[in-house]
């Protein structure tokens, strides 16, 4: 485990628990993982991997044995869930018109289409799109536009975030994961600590005292580090953490006041995750509103930015210049995507049916000492597992029971070594998200017996 701590982005995939999961694998798999780490880049998060798929459809993955889990990572693309039939149609016709490229210098009728489209349902003064391959590039462009319009080069970014890969997206993320060995990063990135009602640091209960003095960390770092052009972060942590309204209004007060651009990062969020089209609209609307994952369709990358109208002002200088920024395969998908969500009232059955699923999780906090924690939005939930009816956080624990879900057919991942993160497909049932309860309740009856 060499170079990677539990508490870093994703779960550790040279553990001990980890190879005896690969052990318990056929032989089929295991060579096809083998040969994977044979010519792949060993990374600590993605090479060696768990398994092998031979499909992936609707909320749920199929190992080459043909086994289904419903998963719960998803990347973050499988919102309508993955191989969505009308995404496939959409695209299948796209590159049946012989417009499946179009090159810059040009546009081209759908890529109008679901700009107008992003326009349409973002909330209110969002008018200016610019699309580029993933979310990453999507951070960059976001930041770059809020230092060109401001005159301002500092950033200031929370600790633990993660906003992609590049030198200034990693640069405003908080995980040292993503920069060590790197050299100088983007220099003028700063950050503070994301509001967190359960773990934070001076024991406070009250919702308002704890914002207080998160809000203090800002207000003494804008006093004292001039020249800030943007505060990033997600609206909702990955982990997630949900801040309180009134933590939300007060960044978007001072934001106002000090010219400094509010930029939200909903690559992960968007488009229905939180029982809202944008977690956004649980609070305040940003500069700028960076979307990927699932703008793709689940099928391709793709990303973008929208963002306000008196922005629109760097026409003598670019930053967003991507090859694929106008592709019409993926804005076809994009656009497919969008209706889907419409059509089947995708929004509507998250708040339903994550309110549900919250409330079978917290009988699981009722049950057992080892749930400290239930928290999220929609179907962007975390269950973070603890010792000893304390805080101290189930590193070994947590891990264990991951594999035995995945054995019992439900894949997650964790974050910061001991949160179960929950973010399925938004098409799921009720009677799914009761599987997903009663899993994760028997592997925790295991672990006890232990």
């Amino acid at each position: 485990m060499k170079g990677i701590t539990p508490e870093d982005q994703g779960d550790i995939n040279l553990s001990i628990e980890r190879a005896k999961y690969a052990e318990s694998l056929d032989e089929s798999t295991r060579f096809w993982i083998n040969e994977d780490a044979k010519y792949f880049m060993h990374q600590a998060l993605s090479t060696p991997v768990m398994n092998v798929l031979s499909k992936t459809e609707g909320a749920y993955i199929y190992d080459l044995n043909g086994k289904k889990y419903l998963d719960m990572h998803g990347n973050g693309v499988h919102n309508i869930g993955f191989n969505n039939a009308e995404v496939a149609k959409a695209m299948i016709n796209q590159i049946g018109s012989s417009l499946a490229f179009t090159p810059r210098r040009y546009t081209n009728i759908p890529a109008v289409q679901f700009a107008k489209k992003l326009v349409e349902v973002t909330p209110k003064g969002l008018d200016r799109v610019l699309f580029c391959p993933g979310g990453s590039e999507a951070i960059e462009t976001a930041v770059m536009l809020a230092k060109q319009v401001t005159g301002k080069w500092k950033t200031v970014s929370y600790w633990e975030a993660y906003h992609g890969n590049g030198f200034q997206a990693a640069s405003v993320g908080g995980q040292t994961h993503f920069k060590k060995g790197n050299g100088p990063m983007v220099p003028g990135a700063l950050h503070i600590e994301f509001p967190n009602y359960y773990r934070n640091p001076w024991g406070f209960t009250d919702v308002a005292q704890i914002d207080a003095a998160y809000i203090r960390q800002l207000k003494l770092l804008i006093r004292n580090e001039p020249d800030i052009a943007a505060i990033i972060a997600e609206p909702i942590s990955a982990t997630p953490v949900v801040p309180s309204l009134n933590y939300w209004q007060q960044i978007r007060e001072i934001c106002d006041q000090e010219g400094i651009f509010l930029i939200f990062d909903e690559v992960i969020e968007g488009f229905g995750r939180t029982g809202k089209l944008f977690a956004c609209e649980h609070y305040v609307t940003p500069d700028v509103l960076v979307l990927g994952k699932t703008m793709g369709g689940g099928m391709l990358p793709f990303a973008g930015i929208v963002t306000k109208e008196e922005y629109n002002t760097l026409s003598a200088s670019s930053i967003g210049h991507f090859t694929h920024e106008k592709n019409p395969l993926c804005v076809a998908a994009g656009l497919a995507m969008l209706n889907y969500i419409e059509e089947h009232k995708i929004v509507e059955h998250v708040a339903e049916t994550g309110q549900y699923l919250m409330g079978q999780l917290n009988q699981l906090k009722e049950e057992f000492d080892m749930v400290g924690n239930i928290a999220g939005k929609g179907f962007h939930l975390g269950v973070e597992l603890v010792e000893n009816n304390q805080k101290d956080r189930a590193f070994k624990a947590a891990e264990r029971i991951m594999y035995d879900c995945m054995e019992m057919g439900l894949a997650f991942k964790l974050i910061e070594g001991n949160v179960i993160t929950l973010r399925p497909s938004l098409i799921i049932s009720k009677a799914e998200c009761d599987f997903i309860v009663d899993t994760i309740r028997k592997a925790i009856i295991n672990e006890l017996a232990k």
